[in-house]
């Protein structure tokens, strides 16, 4: 079968490699339907998340039919459609139970490199290192699903891939990243970063009830997506952030803060440009110029919210800011799967339509181009879509 692996920095590739087979009596094996290619890809496509092996195979956005069940399979049957969740979850263990399933501490084989990085081991990822398992990923024509009875949702009837392909990620991310402000009516809250995440997290405020929401990109075509959304839309590199939220806010400043940026966070200030440098030379993994932005500007007692991929140190952090002011910090992996059904619902009957984000649809074969495109923010791309068993035109 044909799956996108990675080699190094920048290198990806298209290649023939053996299909999946069933490993553990819970495994399911699917045909990929339907995957894309997400922001946090791009982490791994610049050589910045640790542990990755040449061959790997990229993903964790996917949907698709399964081919074969393993003997212990009870829920799911060969020819169901299922969407599957980015993070792996065994459902049973303490973590599962309440509901935090990127926390899950029986899914990730390789955890012994998890925990020497952070101390304790969390949940299995597709496509995402060996620190988190070393899981192959969903850009491929097949993929092994581990436990799954517990992360694979049948679709109903009635809804297309592209509506329910991003219940894997984005969607869910988005709507927790929200969720964790908690938002009362009448509350302002500010999005950094209008790629996919920041366009669900967007919504997702307005959804649960937010009176104004503003969003901070410097893309015209992702601040436009926002503004469609209701959103008050801010380019950083004409205004002066800190200003101009203040000006919107009474002076005062968000009552939640979101961070859809994450560790390669872009800026036209000082600070912006020497984290550039210092991740270049490996002096600091992660790039913090919007949580400093955020700090500065979340109003007291206000509430961060972190989407946005970290994955080590940073220089230069003003944690003194959040404690002075009193501010609470939710952040960490999206527990999806306690959100596939409400989410579902939600598509259902109307209230989002997630294909919205779609800005570019693609073959196997145009992946590599695609990553560097995306990379480059070039050719308005946003989100791609990749159909793995669909042949180029």
């Amino acid at each position: 079968m044909k799956a996108t692996t990675w080699h190094g920095k920048r290198d990806i590739r298209v290649e023939e490699v053996p299909e999946p087979s069933i490993v553990l009596p819970t495994d399911v094996i699917i045909e990929v339907t339907a995957s894309a290619i997400c922001g946090s890809d791009l982490h791994i496509y610049d050589g910045l998340v640790p542990t990755m092996e040449k061959g790997d195979i990229l993903g964790h956005e996917f949907v698709g039919k399964v081919v074969e069940v393993g003997s212990a399979v009870e829920r799911l049957k060969v020819g169901d459609r299922i969407v599957v969740p980015f993070t792996i979850a065994c459902g049973n263990c303490v973590f599962c139970k309440d509901g935090k399933t990127a926390l899950c501490i029986s899914s990730n084989p390789e955890y012994e490199k998890q925990e020497k990085i952070i101390g304790y081991r969390t949940s299995g990822l597709f496509g995402y290192s060996h620190m988190y398992g070393g899981y192959a990923g969903g850009q491929a024509q097949m993929a092994r699903v581990p436990f799954g009875d517990v992360g694979g949702l049948v679709v109903p009837e009635g809804l297309s891939d592209e509506q329910i392909l991003f219940l894997t990620d984005i969607f869910p991310t988005g709507y927790m990243a929200a969720e964790n402000c908690n938002i009362q009516p009448g509350q302002t809250v500010a999005v950094w970063g209008c790629g996919p995440v920041g366009q669900f997290a967007i919504r997702s405020a307005f959804l649960l009830g937010a009176k104004q929401v503003i969003a901070i990109d410097r893309f015209p075509e992702r601040l436009a997506m926002a503004q469609r959304a209701g959103a008050i839309p801010l380019d950083y590199t004409q205004v002066k952030v800190l200003d101009a939220v203040k000006d919107l806010t009474d002076g005062f400043g968000p009552h939640a803060c979101i961070d859809a940026v994450g560790m390669e966070a872009h800026g036209t200030t000082p600070d912006a440009k020497l984290d550039e440098v210092l991740q270049a030379v490996k002096l600091e993994t992660d790039r913090p110029h919007v949580l400093r932005e955020i700090f500065q500007v979340c109003r007291n007692g206000g509430t961060v919210s972190v989407p946005g991929v970290y994955v080590g140190s940073l220089q230069n952090f003003p944690f003194g800011v959040a404690f002075a002011k009193g501010l609470s910090i939710k952040m960490g992996q999206t527990h999806v799967h306690p959100y596939l059904e409400p989410l579902l619902r939600l598509i259902q009957e109307g209230k989002i339509d997630p294909t919205f984000v779609i800005s570019h649809r693609i073959t196997m074969d145009e992946i590599p181009d695609a990553y560097q495109t995306f990379v480059k923010k070039e050719d308005n791309a946003i989100k791609y879509v990749i159909s793995p068993n669909s042949k180029a035109a």
